[in-house]
């Protein structure tokens, strides 16, 4: 994967939502991550929030960003799980127009390296909603880099060739951002 920095007209905008009953803004290594990542590689962190295990707090945020022209990927930490409250999946999936169902199992595959059978307790998923991508992750930092290394970061660089999803997302945006 090429380390770096995007050219201006290659950055999309990126929205960052935390998931979490326990966690701060200061306590969120997870969100901090992504938006490191993201930022490094040249992209535009548009939005950061952090909201409880509420699924229509979830719902109404996501859904914002997907109706808004300034967000074209939303990454999502926490609320994936199967803890009686965690609803992130349920959350967020009746709001995709196509889902991308390799995300998930691919990202379970590459966890089942690092933490064994566990990994199939994620409920990762991505999809895309109004030209937006959507990937919900686990809230760890560990799982949130993994997703970013092997799945995310490749899917959003011009550079990676064609198989990139840059001609599913907004376009309307992505001509703005080069004026």
């Amino acid at each position: 994967m090429n380390t770096a920095p995007l050219s201006p007209e290659a950055a999309l905008n990126i929205a960052i939502l935390t998931v979490s009953d326990s966690r701060t803004q200061e306590q969120d290594n997870a969100g901090q991550y992504l938006q490191d990542r993201l930022q490094s590689a040249g992209h535009t962190l548009t939005q950061r929030h952090l909201l409880p295990r509420n699924r229509y707090l979830i719902r109404a945020q996501v859904s914002a960003w997907i109706a808004s022209n300034e967000v074209q990927v939303i990454l999502i930490n926490g609320g994936t799980g199967f803890h009686a409250k965690d609803c992130t999946p349920e959350a967020v999936s009746v709001l995709f127009d196509h889902e991308v169902t390799g995300f998930g199992e691919l990202f379970r595959q590459l966890s089942y390296q690092d933490i064994g059978p566990s990994a199939l307790q994620s409920r990762a998923l991505a999809g895309l909603a109004n030209h937006t991508l959507v990937c919900c992750l686990p809230g760890s930092t560990n799982a949130c880099a993994t997703a970013w290394q092997y799945l995310i970061a490749p899917q959003l660089d011009a550079r990676q060739g064609k198989c990139n999803f840059l001609g599913h997302l907004n376009a309307a945006t992505l001509c703005e951002q080069r004026l």
